[in-house]
This record gives structure tokens, sequence and C-alpha cells, in this order.
């Protein structure tokens, strides 16, 4: 294993491509230091993967950035057909992510979406009918504690779903201004909505991540939700993939979310809930509060 052509390469690519340019040239300089050390001299892949995920996170906490370790070989070239296939018997498996729809006392919905925001062509019908059913509820507790993040386009469907009207969620920004692209919730979606008026908690937890967080994020920010639970991890990059070796990917974050309302977004500090309780207690604490909000 040439570990020190792998970090020399991925202290390139950290330049090149991570959205934020000035700190992607820091952390290249910090690779090419520490190598000179013999900080990577190591006999694993996966000893090289956490030392110099340890060093490219150590400047400003971006969970997006890593060299990650497979434990199977990685294909030369991406099998983008594979992945695609990967992540549909994943949503077949998990029921298009619809992992739980209850109706408790006071006509108040809970409706836990696990454990991805999947691709809607792989999940719409199941989100659909998910949200339609809870759409008559007096109160809705979107639960997402157990998510682990997803499709940016599936967070805008779902918050169609709770909104009267288009909302500007997020701007998508780049290292190219020019290529930022702006999230809106969808203006149309089938069936009946819950709307934007009927109290609405999000349940979170540690393990809330990345399209997870912002669809909870949006929601609190647009003052349509309470977030109820624990901060969540905080991952607001989407990321890019480059195989440095057959069993070493580098992940860099090639833009950044940025709230119309905040200027900002949840990266490094996750999002903080309005009612901090342990995740384990989230809904029935959310439950007391609907129930209180109907009185």
């Amino acid at each position: 294993m040439q570990t020190d052509e792998i970090v020399a390469r991925a202290g390139e690519l950290v330049a090149e491509r991570y959205v934020f340019a000035e700190v992607g040239r820091q952390l290249a300089d910090l690779l090419a230091e520490r190598a000179g050390t013999g900080r990577y001299a190591v006999d694993t892949p996966e000893e090289l993967a956490e030392r110099v995920t340890a060093d490219l996170r150590s400047v400003n906490g971006d969970l997006h950035l890593r060299l990650k370790h497979h434990p199977e070989p990685i294909p030369d070239e991406p099998d983008e057909e594979a992945q695609v296939a990967l992540v549909a018997r994943q949503a077949a498996r998990s029921l298009g992510g619809v992992a739980r729809v209850d109706r408790l006392a006071g006509n108040v919905a809970h409706l836990s979406i696990a454990p991805y925001l999947f691709p809607l062509a792989m999940a719409g019908d199941a989100l659909a009918a998910a949200l339609n059913l809870v759409a008559g509820a007096d109160a809705l507790l979107l639960d997402l504690r157990d998510n682990r993040g997803g499709d940016p386009r599936t967070v805008a469907f779902v918050c169609g779903h709770l909104l009267d009207e288009p909302a500007h969620l997020v701007s998508m920004e780049h290292r190219d201004p020019a290529a930022t692209v702006q999230s809106w919730s969808a203006p149309w979606v089938p069936g009946p909505r819950f709307g934007g008026t009927k109290p609405l908690y999000v349940l979170t937890g540690p393990d809330t991540f990345s399209g997870a967080e912002e669809l909870a994020y949006d929601l609190q920010q647009l003052d349509r939700a309470r977030v109820v639970g624990e901060r969540t991890r905080g991952g607001a990059h989407p990321r890019q993939g480059f195989r440095l070796h057959p069993h070493l990917e580098l992940s860099v974050p090639v833009g950044r979310a940025v709230s119309p309302v905040t200027g900002t977004n949840w990266e490094g500090v996750g999002v903080a809930p309005d009612v901090e309780v342990p995740a384990a207690d989230a809904l029935a604490t959310a439950h007391r509060l609907a129930l209180a909000a109907g009185q």
C-alpha cells in the first residue's frame, strides 16, 4: 500500500473539490505536513482511513469529509446501475422508508420515516400513501430519530404535504456561484395534504443525519414545526466519492445547504430541538404537547 501516494492524492482532491476552497488548501497542506512526520506509515487501509479522517475533520469538523474504508473491494469505475439497484433493494425491504404509521389518542398521527428518505422513484408511492393517511389527523408527530439522510427531492416532497403553499427550503451552493440550485417544497402533491396549520412535531435524535436533518431544519426555520428530542449529528454538505485504493474512498463535500431564513445551516452543530428531551422520550413528550395544543 503506497500510503504517501494515497495521502497526496487525497490532498489534491480536497484542495480542488472541497466546497470551502480556502479550507481545502489548508487541509492539503496539513496532510502533506503530517505525511512528512511519518503519521501515515501504517500497515492496513483501515488504520490509514482512521488517521486521515481524523486529520481531515480537525479543522472544521465536517462529518461528510472522510477517507472511508470498505471491507469489500471498490470497483475501478463507479457502477451506477449497481448502486441504484442496491438502494432500490433497500427501499423495497423497508417499505419505501415508511417505518411506522400509528393513530394515537386524540386523533394524533405518528409517522416514522426510516432508515432513509429514499428517491421518489423508489419510495414516492409509499410515502404518498402514508402522508395521505395521516392528512386527516388533528396533529402529526413526524419521527426522524432513526433516519440517516437521503434525497433532497424527497425532503421537498414531504414538505409539500406539510405546507399550504410552495416555500423556499434551502439553496445548495457550490464553489462556482453559478451552480447554485434552490430547493422548494412540492407545489402539488397526490391526495390530501396535512397542510400548514395543524400542530406538527418533528422527533430527532443523535442518529438523525444529513437529509433528515434538512427536513427537520427546514420545517423548524419556516416556523412550521417544533422539534422534539435531541440535537442531531450535524451534516449539511452533499458529497462526492473518489476511489484512491481498492479499499479506500475519499468523501469530499462539494456543496453546502444554505437556509433562506438563517443564511446558514446545521453543519457541525446539528439541529437544536425546541423541546430537548432524551430521544427515547421524544414520542411521548410530543404526544403530550399535541394533546395540550388541541385543548
